[in-house]
Formats: C-alpha cells, structure tokens, sequence
C-alpha cells in the first residue's frame, strides 16, 4: 500500500470553511527509519508527537459545518508542517524531555526527503483546497498538553491564536468567553504566530479570514468528548463569521 502524507475529508463539500489539522498523525512512514524514530510507545501516543484529540475534533466539525477537512499523516516527530521550511524546529530532536533516536544524525539530505515525501505534499494539497472559493475561512485545529514536564499547570480548556489578523479569533473569544463554564485563553499556552508557520503561509500571507484553536487535550480524549467540542464550536464559529460580515 503507497503511503499518502495527508487525507481530505469531503473534498466536494460547498462550506467556504475549511477545517485544517497540521498535527493530526502520530505515524511515522515506512521510509523514515523503517517506520520507526527509536522512541517508546508512551512517547509515541504523547503529545509530543502529534495533537491529541484534534483530528477528531476535526472529522466531527467539517461534518457539522459540511466543510472539506485537510489532515496530516506523519507524526510532528517526523517533520512539523506547522514550521516554516527554515525554522531550526522543523525537525525535532528533543522535545519535552524525550530524546528522539532517529532526529539525531538527519542532515541536509535526509531532511530534504523528508519534505519531499510529508511536508511539502500536504502544504500542496492544502493550498489546493485553500484556493477552491475565493472565500474561503481556514479553521486550524490543534490541541495542546495540560502540563509539560517541570511546568505549571495549564488552566484554560480552549484558547484562540492569533497576531497578525484578529477579525475572527478576536469576537470569537469574546463569544467563547460568553460561556460560564469555559476558562479561554487567548494566545496562550503561546503565542499565535510563527513566520511560515501553515496559518501565515495559507491565510495571512493571502489575505484569507482565519483563527486557530486549540484545545486541552485531557477534554477530548475520547470521540464523544470530540463531538461534543464539535458541538460547541460549530454553531460559536457560525454565529461569529456571520456577526462580523466578513
């Protein structure tokens, strides 16, 4: 069976949103260290690795907003499509206290490969579904660990990114924030930007309406618990784009 480095969900769709989930994979390809980057399991299923939760959350919102959704299939471990092809980051050899085996002697030519075989197919394929309307409203889902080792506790369930376009994101806080039983972050656990990061490279540098969320990953740990963020944030993003006029 031929490796694909991303699926697209409900391609045909006609929703101007489009759902993208960068970190939605822990696979690691039959090509890079013969599927295997000399990890635990443990640390393969962390979020180290890939986003929990978020491709679910993910499949669950492109349905509910019939919306076409991009996700990736390499772990972040592997190459992060959430770098910038220059970023000193885009190839990890230590994170959150684990020691990546098969990162250790990748040079120029092994990271070329690697772009060539993950990367820079989904960014293609990305940029594709991105250019199908000329309005279209990129969503990136990403999820993020309740506490990294030796840290302080992270208190927010959901938080909005942003920095250098805030039309969505920042009503869309506000009308998160209008829910009692929600603590919002907004640009935290870090902030909402990186040059040539996915939303830079195919909203901001194109002018395209955009906002990332993040959610806790411990809220949606099981497909329920993804369905129902699904639930909350659909008729939130609806209701906010609609509000806006953009």
């Amino acid at each position: 069976m031929t490796y694909q480095p991303y699926y697209i969900i409900g391609k045909d769709r006609p929703s101007r949103w489009l759902i993208t989930c960068d970190h939605a994979a822990n696979t690691v390809p039959p090509c890079v260290g013969g599927g295997d980057l000399g990890i635990a399991e443990e640390d393969l299923a962390r979020h180290i690795a890939y986003d929990v939760g978020a491709a679910g959350v993910t499949r669950h919102l492109s349905q509910l907003l019939d919306a076409p959704a991009i996700l990736s299939n390499f772990s972040r471990l592997v190459i992060d499509p959430n770098r910038g092809e220059d970023d000193p980051t885009l190839i990890m050899r230590l994170y959150d206290g684990t020691v990546v085996p098969a990162n250790r002697g990748v040079d120029e030519t092994e990271r070329a490969r690697r772009l060539d075989v993950c990367y820079r197919p989904y960014h293609d394929a990305l940029a594709e579904m991105a250019a199908r309307q000329d309005h279209t409203v990129i969503v990136a889902m990403h999820s993020y660990t309740p506490q990294l080792k030796g840290r302080e506790l992270r208190p927010w369930h959901i938080a909005v990114l942003h920095d250098r376009d805030s039309r969505l994101a920042t009503p869309l806080i506000q009308r998160l924030r209008d829910e009692p039983d929600l603590c919002v972050g907004e640009n935290e656990p870090y902030g909402g930007h990186l040059d040539g990061d996915s939303i830079d490279r195919h909203a901001v540098q194109t002018g395209r309406v955009n906002v990332l969320i993040e959610i806790r990953n411990d809220l949606i740990q099981t497909e329920a618990q993804q369905r129902d963020w699904a639930e909350r944030l659909a008729p939130a993003l609806m209701e906010t784009l609609a509000k806006t006029g953009l």
